[in-house]
């Protein structure tokens, strides 16, 4: 992968990854600013003024931003996350400078009128509604809440209903004023299209963003000493639980090894903790884990829905599975078939412009440069069976245990749950 970086003279950041034989180009504007940077009573803001950039600007209306993309065959949209925001689109390559220009467009001259901040609120809350009626979701931002517990990490993306309840017009505003300056931003796009001339096109919009730089992140402290608990009582039909253990941040050296763990036991449908509690045991229809990744911190997770009569048995599975990897060297060949999932599904999740995009995007805004896929296939393939060992046993530990369940009626078991959590 070719993805060469440039800066403008503000501190904005271009970068392209170019690809042959492609007829479309996907761009984003990356914004390096996400809900770890708001307070508590703010917590939701960065959220909030992504829904209203798309409300209009002093030279389009809302339908006219969407027009502008969609009436081109192109398409829009944004997302938010603890550490970065990004408004992203896809188009033919003809029409690139048009499609640009409403990104930019939005970003730095969104109007934020009062009657459209009032109206996206009611549809920001509803979304809230929407998660905690969802306890797949719920009990992820349940867990999120024990694991980076005291820090702005442990507030949902979206802020609470108190939160943004209480967001002010000029709360939007200031956040704004503050945070979308041009050593926040950074302009990537992949497809049909090379370093200078999307050089050239971003210095005639970004040229003029205001000057402004990152302060310094309120780093997590991991203190914990002891397992933690939350059970909330819904009455739905399955047991939803998620386990959260601190783990690794960006850049540590053994994270590939912990992301090769984490195929093993619950990537796929070979995975260890599929095989055991859904195919063996028959306790689940969803099991699978995952890992989190910020800047100085990080977590190994598992979430699962399970039969409400048989929670506590299946923590016990799950804790079990996790257990063994840290006593045992996974075999040669369960490492080699994880090794080419985890590269192979990196191959094919490049294959298209706008997977592309945010791969540049996220790793030059996170890492300040662009790790090239064949940087991680080499470090993938440096690690050994002992180096999954090491690590589980480093990371699965009981004090740095977190878990989080919804279901009904499990607040009755919080002895039994309390003393199965443990390695």
């Amino acid at each position: 992968m070719n993805c060469p970086i440039r800066t403008l003279d503000n501190g904005v950041r271009v970068v392209a990854a170019p690809l042959k034989e492609r007829r479309s180009t996907a761009i984003g504007v990356w914004v390096h600013t996400g809900a770890r940077d708001e307070d508590a009573r703010t917590s939701g803001v960065s959220h909030f003024l992504e829904h209203v950039v798309f409300k209009g600007t002093k030279r389009r209306t809302a339908a006219e931003i969407k027009e502008g993309v969609e009436g081109l065959g192109g398409s829009l949209n944004a997302f938010t996350s603890e550490e970065y925001t990004c408004f992203l689109a896809k188009c033919t390559s003809r029409h690139f400078e048009k499609v640009f220009d409403v990104l930019a467009d939005m970003v730095l001259n969104a109007s934020l009128q009062e009657k459209d901040i009032r109206k996206e609120r009611t549809v920001i809350l509803e979304e809230i509604k929407m998660t905690q009626d969802q306890p797949s979701q719920w009990v992820d931002e349940l867990v999120a809440e024990l694991t980076w517990e005291g820090h702005a990490l442990a507030r949902p993306v979206a802020g609470s209903m108190q939160s943004v309840s209480g967001l002010t017009t000029d709360d939007i505003r200031s956040y704004k004023d503050a945070h979308y300056r041009s050593g926040f931003l950074t302009i990537a796009a992949a497809g049909a299209i090379g370093i200078e001339s999307l050089l050239k096109e971003a210095a005639r919009r970004f040229d003029r963003a205001k000057p402004g730089t990152r302060r310094p992140l309120d780093l997590f402290q991991n203190r914990q000493t002891a397992p933690r608990l939350k059970l909330c009582h819904k009455p739905v039909e399955q047991t939803h639980m998620a386990l959260s253990i601190h783990a690794l941040p960006h850049e540590h050296p053994d994270q590939y090894v912990l992301d090769l763990l984490s195929v093993i036991l619950g990537g796929n449908m070979s995975s260890r903790l599929f095989c055991e509690v859904r195919e063996k045991r028959g306790l689940a229809y969803e099991v699978g884990s995952s890992v989190r990744k910020y800047h100085e911190t990080g977590a190994f997770g598992v979430d699962a829905g399970v039969d409400s009569r048989k929670a506590v048995e299946s923590l016990k599975v799950i804790l079990a599975e996790l257990r063994k990897t840290a006593v045992r060297p996974v075999s040669e060949g369960e490492l080699r078939r994880a090794k080419d999932f985890y590269l192979g599904q990196l191959d094919m999740g490049l294959e298209n412009t706008m997977s592309q995009m945010l791969w540049v995007g996220e790793s030059v805004v996170r890492l300040g440069r662009c790790r090239r896929p064949e940087e991680v296939a080499r470090a993938v393939a440096k690690v050994r069976r002992e180096d999954l060992r090491r690590v589980a046993a480093a990371v699965f530990q009981t004090r740095a245990l977190n878990l989080a369940i919804v279901g009904p009626g499990v607040d009755r078991s919080q002895k039994a749950f309390r003393k199965a959590l443990a390695f």
